[in-house]
């Protein structure tokens, strides 16, 4: 049977991966089984030696999909409404896995008819999919939804062909044959710097303290080690802020702002974004490379533990601050080993507190923006609504603390002994408190941004009174 040339309304099979929705469900399934548990990590070699649509079943079997949030493609799926409308027959013709493919249906009420991968030995992509429709409706009995070169072999068995997005090969296919193409956006360099998180390269600044306060910040050999330490650093923690990206997709699609991140909304592919983290990871190293091994044995730790962090430590109650004031006061340790000068103990114990303090904020903003009710847990923490002023106490008091720490720093016989007139930088220990104090007030009026680093960044109240400690710093070193 060979239906090329009828010219009544056949059925249209839709492709799900990429062209219904603008992300791969494969990749999104493996980081959600990632995250449940790291150490399946070392079966993923296992099942894909059975096969693609082993590992396909294994992954559908350990993971739920909120098929609410998922990236879709809104003209595919006005469009699919549309032919409903006009009775046409609708099927979802994926390679995913059955459980995957029937939730996406049922939230769309559109299809008819759901051809899914069922068995672990056979995955419906590609020729199966090919002889599962010709089987169904005949050879050019029906049109196509596809996007790459898995579907190649569909489209040339459909009657008609409308290409998605295309990869190279399904370009040079649509090319070929001249069918209807529905382009896909491409990375733009807006969404590559927010994939980055290039604003929060400020936070590796942290990196020159040291040299500042040891008095060296024209010492051009110090002023090139803290400038190869902020490279390596920033691309470092890029490379773990997509991979944080994967893990909180679900998450991110729930939440008011995250949900319009690049691989959230689907304006960024996984496999564009993993091949970002080799590119990120090779520039760190090669900017390492020109370090002492102390400075390595810093950022591999810092590796460790944000990865750590990604994939549990973030849903751990009070473990989750605790790490980020960490990893700030790492970010210092760090700069002392890139330009070998000495840490201070004081430096240490007012790092860990004053970034608790903001690391609290972040989650007492969580808090305060959510419509939980009691008992029930913020999405991928450990918080709930309830916790919100221990939250908020906690990080008031941590304010405090940093600001004693400093002032008794400030009276210590180190400041003494490197500071001609140590009273010029007594204005300082106020002047934290009034940054942070302030930030938590605004926090507690539902004014503060989720991060307060970017706050203080963009706020020109905070820089200003940052640029006046700065000033008396560099006085108190240097008046005669």
């Amino acid at each position: 049977m060979d239906a090329r040339s009828e010219t009544t309304a056949v059925p249209l099979a839709v492709d799900l991966d990429g062209t219904l929705i603008k992300t791969d469900l494969l990749w999104e399934g493996l980081f959600l089984l990632l995250k449940k548990n790291p150490l399946f990590l070392f079966m993923v070699p296992v099942w894909l030696a059975s096969g693609p649509a082993r590992l396909k079943m294994e992954i559908a079997a350990r993971v739920d999909l909120d098929a609410d949030t998922l990236p879709y493609r809104d003209e595919i799926v006005a469009r699919l409404h549309a032919e409903k409308a006009a009775g046409r027959t609708l099927l979802l013709a994926t390679g995913t896995p059955r459980k995957f493919a029937e939730a996406i249906a049922a939230h769309l009420g559109v299809f008819d008819v759901v051809l899914a991968t069922d068995d672990p030995g056979h995955n419906l992509t590609s020729e199966r999919k090919r002889a599962r429709l010709i089987t169904m409706f005949g050879d050019g009995g029906f049109d196509y939804v596809g996007n790459s070169r898995h579907d190649l072999k569909v489209f040339d068995a459909a009657r008609a062909s409308i290409v998605v997005a295309p990869d190279r090969h399904a370009a040079r296919w649509q090319a070929e044959h001249g069918c209807e193409l529905v382009p896909g956006t491409r990375p733009t360099r807006t969404s590559v710097l927010r994939m980055l998180r290039a604003h929060q390269w400020l936070k590796n600044s942290l990196i020159a303290v040291p040299m500042v306060l040891a008095h060296e910040y024209l010492n051009p050999a110090m002023i090139v080690a803290c400038i190869l330490a902020f490279v390596s650093f920033s691309a470092s923690a890029s490379a773990i802020y997509i991979i944080n990206d994967f893990t909180d997709l679900s998450a991110d699609r729930r939440h008011a702002t995250k949900r319009r991140r690049p691989f959230a909304s689907g304006a960024l592919s996984i496999p564009f974004g993993l091949g970002s983290i080799g590119v990120l990871l090779a520039v760190s190293i090669a900017a390492a490379a020109f370090l002492p091994p102390l400075f390595w044995l810093v950022l591999g730790a810092y590796l460790v533990v944000t990865t750590a962090y990604s994939f549990g430590l973030k849903r751990m109650l009070l473990v989750d601050v605790f790490t980020l004031a960490g990893l700030y006061t790492m970010r210092i340790i760090a700069g002392a080993m890139a330009t070998g000068t000495d840490l201070s103990f004081w430096l240490l114990a007012f790092s860990l507190f004053f970034f608790l303090s903001l690391a609290l904020v972040k989650r007492f903003v969580e808090l305060d923006g959510t419509e939980l009710s009691r008992g029930a847990r913020l999405a991928g923490r450990g918080y709930r609504p309830e916790d919100i002023d221990v939250v908020a106490q906690a990080g008031v008091a941590s304010a405090f603390a940093s600001a004693l720490v400093l002032a008794l720093y400030i009276d210590s016989m180190s400041v003494k002994e490197l500071y001609p007139h140590p009273w010029m930088i007594w204005p300082l220990a106020p002047i934290v408190l009034y940054l942070t104090l302030r930030i938590w007030v605004l926090a507690r009026r539902g004014e503060m941004h989720d991060d307060p680093i970017v706050f203080i960044a963009s706020d020109w109240r905070s820089q200003m009174v940052s640029a006046i400690g700065a000033v008396l710093l560099v006085a108190a070193a240097v008046v005669a």
